[in-house]
């Protein structure tokens, strides 16, 4: 399909995140949703499977299911199960520390079912002060136990400023796995506002970023860098913003996001609480219909790699306090800011 008509939204989002709770036992210093604490007001079970009744109405493909640390809520299974029973496939997120041999049977024995295991660093000394202590070793028990199944996982890295010289060593820690690698952009929401000035990747890491995964075009980057493609050659994945366009983000209480990285309230389409459910939601609220009918403006339009980027995140420019219209604080035209010293 065309960049035109994806940015005028199709019936049915392509990639819908689902924050299923934002109960966590991790307290990740980046945490685009600073999980810890479950919501008291959190769908119950029945209106979560209402609401997976209502995908697959509307012929929703497959659901991407994070939090918090979704295994924690203590229906999970239960509704991974529904879902899949009605034809959408899964594929969730996790820190890996629930995924004990009983839980790996489960993932093991389930067709379109896909597991994302979050790391950040290669060795213990680097991932550990982002993810915790102990957080490394746990997350490489249940990386053993799907291998041990021939379960084929996805290691999951936000690249940063601290990480970004163990790329070769993460690459080569799925292949040792039989897993694939997938790379993250940092954005600054949530508890990544604190730490966003001192781990966003410097200038010169992004540009080195952009000749890697040109080097590595079997890695995993969805949305995360199209940005760099205004260097002059694509990355994989999707070259644009699509929030509200065909992605958006159900979070734990049922509030509607353009994007699981806007979790603001300028960003919300509505609950699906409300009259009508998700699907008037993604369809009719002004919101979306806004976003689909806009465009990047300002100096990106007259930019000759506009046609690359798009005018980049719009959840950074957000939450670095950027005009919609402005270029994204990555934009490789962009002068580089002075670093900061992380605190975290």
């Amino acid at each position: 399909m065309s960049y035109e008509i994806f940015r005028r939204g199709l019936d049915a989002p392509i990639c819908l995140t689902w924050e299923l709770t934002y109960g966590c036992n991790l307290r990740c210093v980046h945490c685009l949703s600073s999980s810890g604490k479950r919501r008291k007001d959190e769908l119950t079970t029945a209106e979560a499977k209402r609401l997976i009744d209502e995908w697959a109405a509307i012929k929703v493909f497959y659901i991407n299911v994070g939090g918090g640390e979704p295994m924690s809520r203590p229906d999970f299974v239960e509704l991974m199960d529904y879902t899949l029973e009605r034809g959408i496939g899964v594929k969730f997120s996790t820190n890996g520390t629930l995924i004990d041999d009983r839980a790996a049977d489960w993932i093991a024995s389930r067709d379109y079912l896909d597991v994302q295991i979050s790391l950040d660093g290669a060795t213990p000394e680097t991932n550990d002060p982002v993810r915790g202590r102990g957080s490394y070793r746990r997350a490489g028990l249940a990386m053993e136990r799907l291998a041990a199944r021939g379960f084929g996982f996805k290691i999951n890295a936000t690249v940063t400023r601290q990480n970004f010289h163990e790329l070769d060593d993460l690459y080569a820690l799925a292949g040792r796995y039989g897993a694939e690698l997938r790379l993250t952009r940092l954005r600054p929401s949530g508890r990544g506002q604190d730490v966003w000035a001192a781990m966003r990747p410097t200038h010169a890491q992004n540009q080195e970023l952009y000749t890697w995964l040109l080097g590595h075009r079997d890695v995993l980057t969805g949305d995360s860098f199209f940005h760099l493609s205004a260097y002059g050659q694509p990355i994989e994945g999707l070259n644009m913003c699509g929030a509200g366009r065909i992605v958006c983000c159900v979070d734990p209480v049922g509030e509607v996001y353009a994007c699981p990285f806007l979790l603001a309230e300028a960003f919300s389409a509505g609950n699906v609480r409300q009259e009508g459910g998700f699907t008037q939601l993604w369809r009719t609220a002004p919101l979306f219909l806004q976003l689909r009918d806009w465009q990047v403006g300002g100096s990106c339009q007259s930019c000759n790699a506009y046609g690359l980027c798009h005018g980049g995140c719009m959840a950074v420019k957000h939450f670095t306090g950027r005009s919609a219209d402005a270029p994204d604080p990555d934009c490789v035209f962009e002068v580089p800011e002075p670093t900061a010293a992380l605190s975290a």
